[in-house]
């Protein structure tokens, strides 16, 4: 190819001006601020953010940026990764899922903090939004079949996006934006252990960390440091690194490779991530979390809980739940550690426990998760008459459809079962302003009254002739 890819990519983004934007894009970009703060105040009392704000608090330095909802404000680099994590910190923000899944959200913050050091006005930063889910999304279109299938996590791509998104607002030129795409892409590759298995709080921290370090390459690359270009093609760049690339003929090479489902063939999908730039936008084709979970146990709760609410079913007769679902999420969602959860963190991302908290309940809410939630004694009582089947043919419905099939059989003899092929939030199910606000209101009603939360919505849905600093003091409690 005559130029590398990060730098296509920074032409793109340099190039990308507000008023390229078409009115429904700036719309949704407003939508997602709305959903993301409202998961910036739900994780506002999490012990994983409290633990990095208090390091940082105590690290001092800079008043450069403002934590949402805390007040105070830190080093622009340090605030990128508390507020990141904010929005994190509940696994109830947006999710695409195509080849890799990604949360760009996450990267936001990165426009928040970096905004907020050059005071940048909300347009600029909504551009930069725009970047953000632009490019994370196309990169989990790059790898075919993703790089999760190599067993690593998505905070792999997020490296290369957080660099463009803030180097977007620092005004960096062409080639500094190429340095900083190579800095941070360099050393941020995150292998897939946080989401398998017995999860800690990296879980929703490893990703964040993406985010912060791309801020730092930013900021580095303004200072003239110099990093890879050809670090997604060249020699032990990304595509050589995971195969898949001829580094010699510069063309594609599938290979055959054990992946986390048996063989695949690898290959890179180049035209996924740069072609069409500016003709649509990825941000229309995002989704949003209608429950704080892990986005594959979606069609799975809505599915379930269409079956209990729908025939008056109690957990306390049921006999057994049958759930039939991808064969590539089968290891991660049915994994032996997800049956007995000891942390909000594994049990969130456990389709039994979110099944059996559905059963018990008829709604999954932050709370399902609490400490005293999960030493519920009902929960424990029907856990285990959960099963999951794998299922090669809903494995090539994906990740075009989501499908789930779920059948309840009740201790009389009945059964009754629901097939669902996406979760409410899903682009073709939208999430309405209505399931915003209360979504808004649930997660942010410890800190705000209703007044609040209304001056807040106001203000996102009219912020286009604010400062970014205005923005982010109306987000003080």
């Amino acid at each position: 190819m005559s130029k590398s890819i990060s730098r296509q990519m920074a032409e793109f983004a340099i190039k990308l001006k507000y008023e390229d934007l078409p009115e429904e894009v700036v719309h949704e970009v407003k939508r997602f601020l709305y959903d993301s703060i409202g998961c910036a105040f739900g994780g506002y009392h999490t012990k994983d953010v409290n633990i990095i704000r208090d390091i940082y608090k105590d690290m001092g330095g800079k008043s450069e940026s403002t934590i949402i909802g805390f007040g105070e404000k830190l080093p622009a680099v340090n605030a990128t990764l508390v507020n990141s994590l904010m929005i994190r910190a509940l696994d109830f923000n947006d999710i695409y899922w195509k080849e890799d899944p990604c949360h760009p959200s996450d990267i936001i913050p990165a426009a928040f903090s970096i905004g907020e050091l050059v005071g940048a006005s909300m347009k600029e930063v909504i551009t930069a939004i725009v970047l953000a889910y632009e490019f994370e999304q196309r990169l989990c279109l790059f790898a075919t079949p993703g790089v999760r299938e190599r067993k690593w996590h998505h905070a792999t791509l997020t490296q290369f996006v957080s660099p463009i998104v803030a180097g977007k607002l620092l005004g960096l030129n062409e080639d500094q934006m190429v340095n900083a795409i190579g800095i941070s892409g360099c050393h941020n590759h995150t292998i897939g252990c946080p989401t398998a298995g017995k999860l800690t709080m990296m879980k929703n921290t490893v990703d964040p960390m993406a985010v912060q370090a791309g801020v730092f390459a930013a900021l580095l690359a303004q200072k003239g440091f110099s990093g890879t270009e050809a670090v997604f093609e060249g020699k032990e760049g990304l595509m050589d690194t995971f195969l898949g690339w001829d580094t010699k003929d510069q063309k594609v090479k599938p290979v055959q490779m054990e992946g986390r489902d048996g063989l695949n063939e690898w290959s890179w999908n180049i035209d996924a991530l740069l072609g069409g730039l500016g003709e649509s936008y990825k941000i229309m084709e995002c989704s949003m979390k209608a429950f704080p979970t892990e986005a594959l146990t979606h069609t799975h709760l809505s599915a379930t809980l269409k079956v209990v609410t729908t025939n008056n079913i109690s957990y306390d007769q049921i006999e057994s739940v049958t759930l039939t679902t991808l064969a590539q999420a089968y290891d991660i969602l049915f994994d032996p550690h997800k049956y007995r959860p000891e942390s909000r963190e594994t049990a969130d991302h456990s389709l039994p426990y979110c099944i059996a908290a559905a059963l018990v309940d008829h709604k999954i809410t932050t709370q399902s998760f609490s400490d005293e939630k999960l030493k519920d004694p009902r929960i424990w009582e029907v856990i285990d008459k959960i099963k999951g089947e794998p299922s090669l043919e809903f494995e090539k419905m994906f990740p075009a459809k989501q499908p789930s099939n779920v059948v309840v059989k009740t201790i009389d003899g009945n059964e009754y079962s629901e097939y669902l092929e996406y979760p409410k939030g899903d682009p073709r199910e939208p999430m309405t302003m209505e399931d915003l606000d209360n979504k808004f209101s649930a997660l942010s009603n410890e800190l705000l009254n209703d007044e609040n939360i209304y001056q807040i919505k106001e203000m996102i849905f009219n912020c286009e002739e604010m400062t970014i600093k205005d923005f982010m003091n109306k987000l003080i409690v």
